[in-house]
C-alpha cells in the first residue's frame, strides 16, 4: 500500500515493530470501540477523543497504534468486512442449485444478517459512501487486494457449471459482479438501516422480492449464459 498523498500509513518507527500481545489486544479494544462509535454517528461526527474517553486510555495512543483517523476507520472497516459471511458460505443446498440462487439467497439475507449485528454493515455503508476521496482509495485497493467475500473462487464456480459466459474476461466478470452487487445489496441495506430515505408502498417484503428477481434477471442476461 502507498503512503504518498495518504494519511492512513503509521510512522515508520511502528510499521515495522511485530505487536505485543497486551498491544495487541489493546488495538482490538479499540477497533471494536471506533465500529460502534463509526457506526451510530458516522465517519464525520465520531470523535477520536470520545473513543479513547470510554476507554479510559489517552487520545494520543490511539493515533500512536492508528497514526489518524482515518487510519483507525481503515481498520474497523477491514474487520467489519472480514466479518461477513463469502459467496461460497452458503448451505449446500443452495450451492447446489447454482451461481444465481446462491446470489438470490445472500440478497434475501439481507435483513436477517443485519438484524444479527448492524454495526460492521453501517460501517461497511460509511465505506463506500460516507468518505473522502483518499480513504475511499485506500479501501479500494483494500478489496481488490484480499477479495474478502471470496468473488473469484465464486466465479470460478459459476463457469465450472457452466451458468457463466466463456467469452468474457474472467476479471471482467469479478468486476461486474462486485460493482453491481454492492450497490444493489448497498441500496436493500440503507433501506433497512435507514427506511426514512425511501419511501414505502404496498408490502414491502413482496417488493424487495421483486426488486431482487428483477436484479438477478438483469445480471444473468449480462454474465450468465442463456438457457436453450
Amino acid at each position: 500500500m502507498s503512503g504518498i498523498g495518504s494519511n492512513l500509513v503509521s510512522p515508520p518507527r511502528y510499521r515495522h515493530m511485530p505487536p505485543r500481545p497486551r498491544s495487541e489486544g489493546k488495538r482490538t479494544r479499540i477497533i471494536d470501540a471506533a465500529m460502534r462509535h463509526f457506526a451510530e454517528q458516522g465517519y464525520h461526527a465520531a470523535r477520536v477523543g470520545d473513543i479513547a474517553s470510554e476507554l479510559g486510555i489517552a487520545k494520543g495512543s490511539i493515533f500512536q497504534h492508528f497514526g489518524s483517523k482515518d487510519g483507525l476507520f481503515f481498520e474497523a472497516y477491514k474487520k467489519a468486512v472480514r466479518s461477513f459471511p463469502r459467496y461460497l458460505d452458503a448451505p449446500a443446498d443452495v450451492q447446489g442449485k447454482g451461481f444465481f440462487e446462491i446470489l438470490r439467497y445472500w440478497l434475501a439475507c439481507t435483513e436477517h444478517l443485519i438484524h444479527e449485528d448492524w454495526i460492521p454493515y453501517r460501517v461497511s455503508l460509511l465505506g463506500n459512501y460516507g468518505t473522502d476521496l483518499t480513504l475511499k482509495r485506500e479501501i479500494n485497493r483494500f478489496l481488490l487486494a484480499e477479495d474478502p467475500y471470496g468473488t473469484v473462487a465464486f466465479v470460478r464456480f459459476g463457469q465450472e457449471r457452466g451458468e457463466l459466459r466463456q467469452d468474457l474476461d474472467q476479471e471482467m466478470i469479478v468486476s461486474i459482479l462486485d460493482w453491481t452487487m454492492e450497490r444493489f445489496q448497498d441500496a436493500l441495506l440503507t433501506e433497512e438501516l435507514d427506511p426514512g430515505l425511501f419511501r414505502r408502498h404496498g408490502d414491502v417484503a413482496e417488493k424487495k422480492e421483486a426488486r431482487i428477481t428483477q436484479f438477478l434477471d438483469v445480471l444473468r442476461r449480462a454474465i450468465g449464459i442463456a438457457e436453450p
